[in-house]
């Protein structure tokens, strides 16, 4: 039975659909069959693995709204271990479209739920709110990852998505679990950044990966050519960090395929 992790902040530009992209990716290398879904409708995860949103068709949007089937929906990426359920623009209009749904905070859980036997890891990119989508995913989702900038505004609103998150515990889904909080786009030559790092870590303790995840221009990059950073430029320092991160997870989720050899952390 697959794990379902958001990745989750409404504060955007805080690597989070680099996350949902690359984590993705890291878990298929690692041969976890993994499904990617993006809950954006940005549809930065959809154009950052190579697709053309002119192309496509349908999208998570049907499957909310219409109630088409995922897997009618889903594509598949350029590795073998990788599937996306992509979004679209017309997911802006779905919050208005289910606000009078007799379910709507259930209605994503309700599409991926059955998807669960099929995958070992379901990640949904949530967009930078703190709307009914996100809601969903929340709702739908095992656990949550929130990244978090390593910059001045980094606490900005952490506090908010926490409350978010215990309402959503209390009241939808009482089994959701916060995952970790990931540190992105640290800079260690910036007496901010290592701030920032240790007042984070100071305040939330084991919630926090030991995975950084630093600046990298490859990084920047791979989404420019619809890949992976880990196919894009495997030997750069934001695909191991990935990749770090993926064997973090695993490890913390006691997944037994992983080989002691494997066992790294950043």
């Amino acid at each position: 039975m697959g794990k379902i992790i958001a990745l989750a902040n409404q504060k955007g530009g805080v690597g989070k659909t680099t996350t949902a992209i690359n984590l993705s990716a890291s878990l298929a290398v690692l041969e976890y069959k993994t499904l990617l879904v993006d809950a954006d409708p940005q549809a930065n995860s959809t154009t950052g693995l190579g697709f053309d949103l002119r192309n496509i068709q349908q999208s998570v949007y049907d499957c909310m709204v219409n109630e088409a089937r995922a897997r009618d929906v889903i594509l598949q990426t350029e590795m073998k271990d990788l599937q996306l359920l992509p979004a679209h623009i017309d997911l802006v209009g779905a919050e208005l479209e289910l606000i009078h749904h007799p379910n709507r905070e259930h209605v994503l859980k309700q599409v991926l739920e059955p998807l669960k036997p099929e995958y070992d890891f379901i990640i949904i990119d949530c967009s930078p709110s703190l709307g009914l989508i996100t809601v969903n995913a929340l709702t739908a989702a095992d656990s949550v990852i929130i990244p978090v900038q390593c910059e001045f505004f980094a606490l900005e609103g952490l506090g908010k998505l926490l409350n978010t998150i215990k309402i959503v515990q209390t009241r939808l889904n009482t089994g959701l679990e916060i995952e970790g909080i990931l540190l992105t786009m640290y800079d260690g030559r910036l007496r901010l950044s290592n701030q920032i790092l240790s007042e984070i870590r100071h305040h939330f303790k084991d919630l926090v990966f030991d995975t950084i995840i630093h600046r990298n221009t490859r990084l920047a990059e791979a989404p420019s050519l619809g890949k992976p950073a880990v196919l894009y430029d495997a030997d750069s320092n934001g695909a191991l960090h990935y990749l770090n991160l993926a064997r973090e997870i695993l490890q913390k989720n006691d997944a037994t395929r992983i080989k002691l050899k494997d066992k790294i952390i950043a």
